[in-house]
């Protein structure tokens, strides 16, 4: 009898099927309060199927989920939503200097799978003003966050995964120095862009075989009280890819616009530009030299999904 049931656990785990013989959900409820199916977003994540060609959605209710996530790359075709960004956090207070951890396991979320959507729920590292801290890492690709809210200090959002394709739609994201930052093409529509002090937004770091990275359409740049001196951008690598189109700027944005990060040969490789900036911080007469005023046809092309996401070298076709 022994060995009959070590068979049939291996056959149940080949399958990938749940070890107690039941059927996976196609829709699973976690709930702080023990009212749903789980009570972690990490326990929640063993009741998906690996790797399935059907959508599961994934309903968190209010509360404060003090976890640190992990969505690995077999978990696809899910989607996680919460009741609004206000009542639904997923919070984490690990940094880099913590045991000498680095930037990149300081993450509150990092998501390896593909086809992942994220709606009305916020994702926070709460370790504060202590140097790197990541709330959001991405690996994956084909993720979609719509209605969400990412907050932190340092380093708040980190778009890893070179050619991985990412969409930010009516998003608040938070932060101090490099708070949107990686390799990704990633498209933020209808965003929010918060400084808290005095710094730089992005930091991208895209290939140079990757033809687009970062886009900011349609987005509102705000800042703290006090806060009076923000860069647009700055290259973490030297072919790094930052355009904003149409987006409104505060007077917190410094006229020039753009830095080099102290080194000016990014200058001749930096692909960065903008078209329809207005607002206070949109002194388009006193931009550096060596950022693009781009054409309306330009803007329109760089703002199309249909054209970014598949011309960068993604695992398959996505237009979201």
């Amino acid at each position: 009898m022994r060995l009959k049931h070590i068979i049939a656990s291996l056959i149940i785990l080949i399958l990938g099927l749940p070890m107690d013989g039941a059927e996976y959900k196609r829709e699973i409820t976690v709930a702080p309060d023990g009212s749903g199916d789980y009570t972690t977003l990490t326990d929640a994540l063993e009741g998906i199927r690996a790797y399935m060609d059907y959508r599961v959605t994934v309903n968190l209710r209010p509360g404060v989920y003090r976890e640190k996530v992990v969505i690995p790359s077999w978990i696809e075709n899910v989607e996680f939503v919460g009741a609004d960004a206000d009542s639904t956090v997923i919070s984490w207070g690990d940094y880099a200097s913590l045991d000498n951890m680095g930037t990149f396991r300081t993450y509150t979320v990092k998501v390896e799978g593909c086809d992942i959507t994220f709606r009305n729920l916020t994702i926070e590292n709460s370790a504060g003003e202590v140097g790197q801290a990541v709330a959001l890492h991405t690996e994956g690709d084909r993720l979609k966050f719509d209605n969400c809210s990412f907050r932190g200090n340092q380093d708040t959002v980190f778009t890893g995964g070179r050619g991985s394709r990412l969409l930010f739609d009516n998003c608040y994201i938070e932060g101090t120095t490099d708070y949107i930052f990686g390799p990704s093409t990633a498209l933020f529509r209808d965003c929010t862009l918060h400084s808290k002090r005095n710094s730089y937004i992005t930091a991208a770091s895209t290939p140079d075989t990757v033809m687009t990275g970062y886009v900011m359409y349609r987005c509102r740049l705000t800042a703290a009280d006090g806060v009076d001196k923000v860069y647009l951008g700055r290259p973490w690598r030297p072919y790094a890819s930052t355009y904003f189109i149409d987006c409104e700027m505060g007077g917190h944005i410094v006229a020039a616009g753009w830095h080099n990060w102290r080194n000016p040969d990014n200058e001749k490789t930096a692909r960065y530009g903008e078209y329809g900036s207005h607002g206070a911080g949109a002194e388009k007469a006193d931009r550096v030299g060596w950022a693009t005023a781009l054409s309306p046809s330009e803007a329109a092309r760089l703002s199309d999904p249909a054209v970014i996401f598949t011309s960068a070298p993604g695992c398959m076709h996505w237009v979201p």
